[in-house]
């Protein structure tokens, strides 16, 4: 399917998105395609051109038991697909339009503590190159609230020690700049002075630009951060999951807490709306209430 093709590489090039991205909007398609060919409805994706097709989807993914943000995301990728394949003549209709998403409960992220993340800390071993390292990713997820993809993109020419700051580049082609506080200006520049060379050793690039390097001397994914964080929890002796969503979550609402103000930390996080940051602004009741005891006037104590 030529067309499908043409759109991957219209998502990739055009709309900048990720690989991860990519490859879910390929599945979702692919599997209607699987189900209207399959139970015979139509003879490909472009043969779909009647609404009870995807109505009959959607209900052949019910009885599946999928989860309502599955099948929620199904539809958008299929409709953002529709609507390439008018845009480009090859259909006149999109039957996934007037499709409605099933309304998914707003669900807040777990949430790390303040404690729970200075024991995490103390919990790795910075003696070895590798613990260094993983202390440094540990403090850059929880000092400047970054995405897993957006830390591991990070190459030597983002970070400026001497501004106190580092350029990430975030989803959408958006470049945004996250100041770095001295602990990490003094960690990170020890890392990239004595321990990255000893990690990039270990590969056969040691030219890549990518700061941070795996265990065999190659950039490192996603995925590898994520073994990382299962590793120091693992040694750490405690239970919980961690992913690095939680850390970035743990980053806003320590900032919140502490009185950050809202639109600040959007910038920080990276959001280009100021909707996509209020899930974050989840403080405790007891923070809640010590900020009021301490800032109305009638609560102040004379």
């Amino acid at each position: 399917m030529e067309y499908l093709e043409d759109f991957l590489n219209y998502m990739t090039i055009q709309k900048h998105y990720s690989t991860h991205t990519v490859k879910g909007y390929q599945k979702d398609i692919l599997d209607f395609h699987a189900f209207i060919t399959s139970e015979e409805l139509a003879a490909d994706l472009l043969d779909a051109t009647r609404e009870r097709l995807a109505r009959h989807f959607i209900s052949h993914l019910d009885e599946k038991d999928l989860s309502k943000k599955t099948i929620s995301r199904k539809i958008s990728a299929l409709r953002t697909f529709y609507d390439y394949l008018m845009k480009n003549n090859l259909i006149d209709v999109n039957i996934f339009s007037s499709i409605q998403a099933p309304k998914i409960p707003k669900k807040l992220p777990s949430i790390l503590n303040d404690d729970e993340m200075q024991m995490i800390f103390e919990s790795i071993d910075k003696s070895t190159p590798l613990g260094y390292r993983n202390y440094l990713l540990l403090d850059l997820l929880f000092s400047a609230g970054l995405r897993a993809s957006e830390l591991v993109d990070i190459t030597i020419k983002d970070i400026n020690l001497s501004q106190e700051q580092i350029l990430i580049h975030g989803k959408g082609s958006k470049d945004r700049y996250i100041p770095l506080h001295q602990h990490l200006i003094k960690d990170m520049r020890h890392y990239l002075t004595y321990i990255r060379p000893v990690l990039l050793a270990k590969g056969n690039d040691t030219h890549t630009l990518y700061v941070f390097i795996n265990y065999k001397g190659g950039h490192l994914t996603v995925r590898g951060l994520q073994l990382i964080l299962k590793s120091i929890i693992k040694k750490s002796g405690e239970t919980f999951k961690i992913h690095p969503h939680m850390i970035r979550h743990a980053f806003a609402t320590t900032l919140l807490n502490h009185g950050a103000d809202l639109r600040v930390v959007q910038e920080l996080l990276g959001h280009e709306h100021l909707k996509s940051t209020q899930i974050y602004t989840h403080v405790s009741s007891e923070t809640i209430k010590e900020k009021y005891k301490d800032m109305h006037p009638r609560m102040i104590k004379k």
